[in-house]
């Protein structure tokens, strides 16, 4: 895939992955064109003030809820990169008509533009709380992908092609809760919900390079979910905070103890490369030969954030935090909680 020849959007594109897509995609592919779509013109200036104002760059307000609007920006575009979405847990459970307007009405907007202005490749963004989801953001997020997946057949034999990721919480983004560990070893007291809590953990730059990477291998219908390390909550608050106290507060609302990136009812057509894994659509379009050097997963296979194989040491986590710490300490001075 020639880069340089693509005009790319992201929606979503003034958040902590869209920001990191752009650095990375200005620095190291140079499209011909690379559109930041969002609904908040502040944001998008504070962006374009902290230095993002290359030539290719284009600033388009709007909002994904808007598929005309969607269809003014997507004509031209080659490549979408669907990041936007409402991703707090208590404000989707609190929100739920807002939460599906976005997350599920939203990236049927996306779809329908897509294909009327003949984007050739859509990359949805998903999470591990799509998987048996048991909060409305988990839920709608499965929508999103149930639909992504489906778009396929809807293009028909027109060259626009869907395509979905799937990993866990990320370091460094805005709902990650390391700003909040921050903040609270100020006052010398943490607070944890379960000591046995584990989630999956990957670092901004690593998920901006696997959805590159997955966007340019794609077919067309795969969630791709990458091998990720998991972490408990706390060994993750030790190493952030090691000398504060820690306040148990109990699992809340909308929490799991463990997160699920791919579950035993997937794996059964599911494939494994180096890197990831391969959940295949079951649809009678999909071509069982797209993925012919993968490996099929063997019998009750389930991906899991407290069986997983990789662990992240506290030393391996500072490592990952420091360049962001400054930046981590400020936002979690604008979060008073998080759900992970």
């Amino acid at each position: 895939m020639n880069w340089s020849e693509q005009v790319v959007l992201v929606t979503g594109g003034t958040g902590s992955f869209g920001k990191k897509f752009v650095e990375i995609m200005l620095r190291d592919y140079h499209p011909k064109k690379l559109v930041i779509f969002s609904r908040d013109e502040l944001k998008q200036h504070d962006m374009r003030a902290s230095g993002f104002n290359h030539p290719s760059l284009r600033y388009f307000i709007g909002d994904v809820r808007d598929q005309s609007r969607l269809e003014r920006a997507f004509a031209g575009v080659t490549v979408v990169i669907h990041a936007a979405a409402l991703k707090q847990v208590p404000a989707c459970e609190y929100n739920p008509f807002e939460a599906i307007q976005t997350n599920i009405m939203g990236g049927r907007n996306v779809i329908d533009a897509a294909i009327n202005q003949g984007v050739r490749r859509i990359f949805a963004l998903s999470t591990d709380k799509a998987v048996n989801p048991i909060n409305l953001y988990g839920a709608t997020k499965l929508c999103a992908e149930k639909m992504f997946v489906q778009a396929n057949a809807y293009a028909g034999a027109q060259d626009t092609r869907f395509s979905c990721a799937r990993y866990g919480n990320v370091v460094g983004s805005r709902g990650s809760v390391i700003p909040v560990f921050l903040e609270q070893r100020k006052k010398g007291k943490i607070t944890i919900t379960d000591p046995r809590m584990t989630r999956f953990w990957i670092t901004l730059d690593h998920g901006v390079k696997f959805v590159i990477h997955c966007i340019e291998n794609m077919h067309g219908g795969e969630i791709f979910v990458p091998k990720i390390p998991s972490m408990t909550l706390l060994e993750m608050a030790k190493s952030v905070a090691p000398s504060c106290e820690v306040d148990y507060i109990g699992i809340r609302a909308g929490e799991k103890l463990h997160e699920v990136l791919l579950s035993e009812d997937e794996a059964r057509n599911a494939l494994e490369v180096d890197e990831m894994y391969i959940i295949q659509p079951s649809h009678p379009w999909w071509k069982r030969e797209n993925w012919v050097d993968a490996t099929p997963l063997p019998e009750g296979f389930r991906y899991t954030s407290d069986t997983n194989s990789r662990w992240l040491s506290g030393d391996e986590l500072q490592d990952l935090i420091a360049p962001d710490m400054r930046v981590l300490a400020h936002t979690g001075r604008q979060r008073q909680a998080a759900v992970v």
